[in-house]
């Protein structure tokens, strides 16, 4: 069988080898230069008559001024370094000259480099797991993502910010692509038309492409979806081409789901009548879409991966009917079931709405927690150990924005989308958001390390903040969880700017005295390298040196 790879084995192994090589002696090769820097000094202290040499340039021929200059050069470059260095902290969460000597450095010096997504780590119930990779940090579909042209486009005419990253539209366009065309779905022309159109990064072309689709046939009904996502600049305007895309294809029949076996077509129906729900919700017609969500779940119950119950429990708690809400967390709170912060945080907020209105911490902390307020207190902590996120948007610590149209979930970007939409369900709730404040620290008590082990649920994923500024606009500030403390080199860069600094306005101020400083300084720096030249004398006299230069 023929080589396929393109390359030569006996290359590839001396290659290896080589580089081993190298990185073995790499250590041995730093040992011999310190060696042999030592050893010339020994040999040119007489002959060049270093130690006076040095007394004389350094601390006799040097103005006052040449050491302001000196150190006032030092701090202001070290300061540069530190604003750089902390710009890139804030901007990638780690330090540029950290990252630089890890990834260019260390296999020079033959270090192995530490896997950063792997790893074992305990599980709830004492067995290791591997820990997630940013590869495995699942992104969800938003289930209650806003219109573009409704609503996203109207935030970017007012503020001439985008709300939207590339990679976050990106994804809704594999979404669109993979999820209204089905398996056995022969493409007509104008559903290859849709197809480029989705993939579009203008959305005027993608207009423009819808339309062309409708002109080939003027029933095709993902061309008025995208014409209801994007071009309609009301949710009256979306509601009705929603409409005409549910009714050009026969889709308002409730038996079709079981004349179709193509999954493209079904897809879209679900796709069009949630929309539609949501359109309802947003026009204030609640119990409508009420209704449109129960009879969505019944028709289709295996999809359950749509998330369409977070809908279904948003409008319910925007009726107030508690009851319901209760009933549809009995369903979707189970330890089999994934969890969302929507489900966390709606079974909190229920609890706490049953003690919240007469709750006070002076009285708690005189008789102690009831029952009602200890289960209100616990489901709290669940609610934040499963994103700890959320409690700063809903205390307004931190600015809402737009929620993006995927998720990360436990991340900052499920955080906002949660607090978006179900910040006034708890400010409805007397009280509620008084106990969320005096208790929503105390979880981290109880998860002292929680990239290590969880409580509740499974350690707390590292991957999460390179996903959430991935989806999140630049413009938002991204909550990171556990904080990061600060890389050794930006408060190493800090102290020098300072110590120098600090060095240049003394020597400004008081010349004369810091010239004795320096003299002692120097003296003391020097001692070493005297004891040594005295030792290597006794042992070798420098006469020797001396015949082996003139030889």
């Amino acid at each position: 069988m023929e080589d396929t790879t393109g390359s030569n084995p006996q290359s590839l192994g001396f290659t290896e080898k080589l580089k081993s090589w190298l990185s073995w002696s790499w250590t041995y090769v730093c040992f011999i230069w310190f060696g042999m820097v030592l050893i010339m000094i020994y040999v040119l202290w007489s002959p060049l008559k270093l130690q006076e040499t040095l007394t004389s340039v350094f601390l006799n021929t040097l103005t006052p001024k040449f050491y302001v200059a000196l150190t006032g050069t030092s701090s202001l470059i070290s300061g540069l370094i530190l604003i750089f260095e902390w710009w890139y902290f804030r901007k990638y969460g780690t330090s540029f000259i950290e990252q630089v000597s890890v990834s260019h450095l260390r296999p020079l010096l033959g270090g192995v480099e530490s896997s950063s997504t792997t790893g074992l780590f305990s599980s709830v119930n004492g067995e290791a797991e591997p820990r997630p990779s940013v590869s495995e940090c699942k992104v969800w579909r938003n289930p209650l993502n806003l219109f573009r042209g409704a609503e996203y486009n109207r935030y970017t005419w007012v503020t001439g910010k985008e709300p939207l990253t590339y990679y976050d539209m990106n994804l809704s366009a594999q979404d669109h692509q993979t999820f209204f065309t089905g398996d056995t779905q022969q493409l007509r022309p104008e559903d290859a038309v849709m197809q480029k159109a989705w993939r579009e990064r203008n959305p005027q072309a993608r207009i423009r492409a819808a339309y062309q689709a409708i002109e080939m046939n003027h029933e095709c009904a993902a061309a008025y979806v995208l014409l209801a996502e994007e071009e309609a600049t009301t949710i009256t305007e979306a509601e009705r081409l929603f409409k005409k895309a549910l009714s050009i294809g026969g889709y308002n029949r409730p038996y079709l789901s079981l004349l179709t076996t193509d999954d493209g077509y079904i897809n879209l129906l679900v796709y069009i009548k949630r929309r539609l729900a949501m359109c309802a919700r947003k026009l204030g017609r609640i119990k409508e879409a009420v209704k449109m969500m129960r009879d969505l779940m019944k028709e289709f119950p295996l999809l359950g991966m749509l998330n369409i119950h977070e809908n279904l429990l948003e409008a319910l708690l925007e009726l107030q009917a508690y009851a319901d809400v209760q009933a549809v967390l009995a369903k979707y709170d189970d330890i089999s079931l994934p969890k969302s912060a929507t489900i966390c945080y709606t079974s909190a907020l229920l609890k706490a709405r049953a003690v919240s209105d007469k709750f006070s911490p002076e009285a708690a902390s005189r008789r102690g927690l009831s029952t009602a307020e200890m289960n209100a207190v616990e489901a709290i902590h669940r609610a934040v150990e499963f994103n700890p996120h959320v409690p700063k948007y809903l205390l307004e610590m931190k600015s809402l924005i737009l929620p993006p149209e995927h998720i990360l979930k436990r991340g900052d970007s499920e955080a906002v989308a949660y607090a978006f939409f179900h910040l006034q369900h708890w400010k409805r709730a007397e009280g509620a958001l008084n106990l969320l404040h005096c208790t929503w620290e105390g979880t981290f008590r109880i998860i002292p390390y929680p990239l290590e082990k969880g409580h509740l649920f499974y350690p707390y994923p590292g991957c999460t903040e390179t996903a959430d500024r991935e989806l999140l606009p630049s413009f938002h500030e991204v909550s990171v969880y556990p904080k990061k403390e600060l890389p050794f080199f930006i408060l190493f860069t800090a102290g020098l700017c300072s110590f120098t600094a600090m060095l240049a306005m003394l020597t400004h101020q008081f010349p004369e005295l810091m010239g004795v400083f320096a003299k002692a300084f120097f003296s003391t720096l020097f001692a070493p390298l005297g004891f040594f030249a005295d030792k290597m004398e006794s042992f070798m006299p420098s006469s020797f040196w001396h015949q082996l230069t003139r030889i």
